[in-house]
């Protein structure tokens, strides 16, 4: 077992500072916890229930109160949303034995699915969490009615993915002082940097996941490759926002592996990495269009 925090302390700033931030989110959030097969999940909820759902996934190191902050209430508006907190990740779910001995993906986000009797659901993740939605959407194509990526393409090679982290990460988050979080946000965000820095509470809780969450914890995470003959359905299904500015993500080989299968994606203006955060009203909008046509 792999302590998700570095010290008890660490874990109490996170958790009051993820509280925090749901008390700014302009929207009646309620936090619902089901048992999976690989420990206990955390969601959050928002919006009609009888509206058509929507899951939501964070990035690797990042959790739902943090990535969601600028979306959810619009997005409620249209959709039952939940947020999901990774298994294994900084939010409040809590891995069990079976997450550190034979994860799963796909069985995990069945488990969700099952638990909210889910069968026809839309899907939206940023970054890592990008990789969930067309991911799952290729495993699980009868569940998903159509799927949202955003800030993430589809990597070629674990080789591809491990450099792109380094160059983006390093050497900042090795060393989580706020001077490094505040140059490590500002590497990975677009010329809109200012979303942050105006929101003491993000940029605190930003810094807490840096300093006190340990990443080896969603290590169990992978990003499995697939091959071009497995990507046309997502061709119908599939939306893939890109930040003009994402180190991570808007590079020529990526962008060219959309392009030649014939996907859909859109090139964001004035945004990086955080592009939900960056451009959150033109990226809520782009969500519900895409969802409605």
């Amino acid at each position: 077992m792999i302590e998700r925090y570095k010290t008890p302390q660490g874990r109490q700033l996170i958790y009051e500072s993820y509280d925090k931030l749901l008390q700014s989110y302009g929207v009646c959030v309620e936090e619902k916890r089901m048992e999976t097969t690989f420990g206990q999940t955390h969601v959050l909820t928002a919006g009609d229930s009888q509206n058509p759902p929507l899951l939501l996934f964070h990035g690797t190191a990042d959790n739902a109160a943090m990535m969601w902050i600028y979306n959810m209430n619009e997005l409620s508006k249209k959709f039952f949303v939940i947020a999901v907190d990774s298994i294994g990740g900084s939010g409040k779910s809590e891995p069990n034995a079976e997450y550190y001995q034979r994860f799963d993906q796909v069985k995990w986000i069945d488990d969700i699915m099952d638990a909210f009797q889910l069968h026809d659901s839309y899907i939206c993740g940023v970054s890592y969490g990008a990789y969930l939605s067309y991911f799952y959407t290729l495993k699980r194509p009868d569940r998903i009615r159509k799927a949202m990526c955003l800030a993430g393409g589809i990597p070629s090679s674990s080789f591809e993915v491990f450099s792109k982290m380094v160059k983006a990460f390093m050497p900042e988050a090795l060393f989580p002082s706020e001077k490094n979080c505040e140059k490590l946000l500002r590497k990975l965000s677009g010329p809109n940097y200012a979303v942050f820095a105006e929101n003491e509470e993000l940029m605190r809780h930003w810094y807490y996941l840096l300093k006190y969450f340990n990443n080896k914890s969603m290590m169990k995470h992978k990003i499995e490759m697939v091959d071009d003959s497995e990507l046309a359905i997502l061709r119908d299904k599939a939306k893939f926002l890109i930040g003009e500015y994402d180190i991570l993500s808007n590079y020529p080989r990526a962008i060219h592996k959309l392009e030649r299968n014939g996907l859909n994606f859109v090139i964001i203006r004035d945004a990086g990495h955080a592009i939900n955060h960056e451009q959150a009203n033109l990226v809520n909008q782009k969500i519900v269009d895409f969802w409605y046509a």
